[in-house]
């Protein structure tokens, strides 16, 4: 059955510390995401947010618990596994954005794909594809340093698309940006709902999660809500200039 999910968690639960300095990051978390799903996970600085999602990403191994990605159980997997499984199937987005300051915009984006064994040509082409997709066609040349935040974190954003992964995990994506920037990339979040992109957000700014399909509520390391969300509960698409 798990193969009908792009990403499944049964039991999920991670603890650090021991004794009297004990504290379970996420304990006993149960989630389904379907493919092309939008899911915002919202809550307070030290829910487990964050954990969450190194967890689904094969970034921490759990304590206990198990993970399926596209049916293909990952908890237990070596960190060269793990490594090859971040390459072609999970694209990540970070508040920091991560990108290497001494490589162009195009360059960041085209090297997962090398990494992943594609021909440069090829690699650049998809770099070049996704690029113009994410409204940056004309920095393709430029630094890191030469853009803007927004900007950067769509560089980000492409990067984390290159190998057409199953999921793209973001965590905390507009936690560095300006009104300007968290604009730019709600619009691209939007964009990518709408193309049935499967997307996972960890996120503080209500603005984000109300570009999704779902928002979970986080507290303590357990789920506390799970809110499926419709075109009315959905305002952003509108005022982004999209219809549902």
């Amino acid at each position: 059955m798990s193969e009908d999910y792009v990403l499944r968690a049964r039991r999920l639960h991670k603890e650090h510390g021991s004794d009297a300095t004990l504290v379970r990051a996420v304990d006993s978390v149960n989630l389904d995401v379907p493919p092309g799903q939008t899911l915002a996970v919202m809550g307070p600085s030290g829910s487990g947010k964050s954990t969450l999602l190194q967890l689904l990403g094969g970034l921490q191994h759990p304590t206990n618990g198990k993970v399926w990605l596209g049916g293909e159980r990952i908890d237990h997997l070596g960190e060269r596994a793990l490594a090859r499984l971040r390459r072609t199937s999970i694209g990540f987005v970070f508040q920091a954005y991560h990108l290497m300051e001494e490589l162009s915009a195009v360059e960041n984006v085209e090297l997962p794909a090398l990494l992943a064994g594609q021909t440069p040509r090829a690699a650049r082409r998809r770099a070049d594809e996704l690029l113009e997709q994410v409204g940056l066609a004309d920095r393709a040349r430029h630094l890191p340093s030469e853009l803007s935040g927004g900007q950067r974190q769509r560089v980000a954003i492409a990067r984390a698309l290159a190998n057409k992964p199953m999921v793209v995990l973001a965590d905390e994506p507009t936690g560095n940006l300006d009104s300007a920037g968290t604009l730019e990339v709600l619009r691209l979040f939007e964009e990518l709902r709408l193309a049935g992109q499967t997307l996972l957000i960890v996120t503080h700014d209500e603005r984000v999660a109300a570009t999704t399909d779902r928002l979970i509520s986080m507290r303590d390391g357990r789920f506390v809500d799970d809110t499926r969300m419709t075109d009315a509960t959905r305002p952003l698409s509108a005022l982004l200039g999209f219809e549902g």
